[in-house]
C-alpha cells in the first residue's frame, strides 16, 4: 500500500496527507511544505543535484524513467545514495521493466511503480533470476568473486 499522492500534474496542492510533488512546485512551495509527509518526483531532466540542500525534507524520492532507452535515473539513483547519502526511499517511476529491477536495486532503488495486473508476482518472478552479481553497487552485496574468496 501507499499512502502517498502523486499531485505533480495538480494545480492545487492539498492541505494534509502525504504527497509527492514536482521539482517546480518544490521551489514555488518549499517553505509551506517542509515538515509533511513529502516526497519529490525528479523528471530524468532533472538532476539530484538540485535538491541536494534540501533532502532531508523528502521521505521519498521518485526517479522518472520515461523511456526503455533514458537511463539518468539509474545515475541519479547511485548519487543519492553514494555521494548524498539519501537514505529515504528512491522510487522507480515511468517504463520500469521487470527485467531491470535487479539493476535498479543495485544502484539504490528499493521501490518500484511496475505496471500490470500482479506487479507482486512479476517482482517474485524477477526476484528469483539472480543469484550473484560480478560488479559491486550502491546495495552492498558480495560479488561473486568475494563468494568464491569465502569458500574453503
Amino acid at each position: 500500500d501507499d499512502k502517498f499522492v502523486d499531485v505533480t500534474d495538480s494545480e492545487q496542492i492539498p492541505p494534509d496527507g502525504a504527497i509527492i510533488v514536482s521539482l517546480s512546485q518544490w521551489r514555488t512551495h518549499a517553505a509551506a511544505l517542509r515538515g509533511r509527509d513529502l516526497g519529490i518526483l525528479l523528471r530524468s531532466d532533472e538532476s539530484p543535484d538540485q535538491i541536494a540542500d534540501d533532502l532531508s525534507a523528502f521521505s521519498i524520492i521518485a526517479l522518472e524513467f520515461p523511456v526503455f532507452r533514458d537511463g539518468r535515473a539509474y545515475s541519479y539513483a547511485r548519487i543519492l545514495r553514494e555521494s548524498y547519502g539519501y537514505t529515504g526511499e528512491l522510487r522507480a517511476v515511468g517504463d520500469v521493466l521487470l527485467e531491470q529491477l535487479h539493476f535498479m536495486i543495485r544502484v539504490g532503488f528499493d521501490a518500484f511503480e511496475l505496471q500490470g495486473d500482479d506487479p507482486e508476482g512479476a517482482w517474485q518472478i524477477a526476484a528469483e533470476e539472480f543469484s550473484a552479481w560480478y560488479q559491486p553497487g550502491a546495495d552492498a552485496r558480495p560479488t561473486a568473486m568475494q563468494l568464491r574468496r569465502q569458500k574453503p
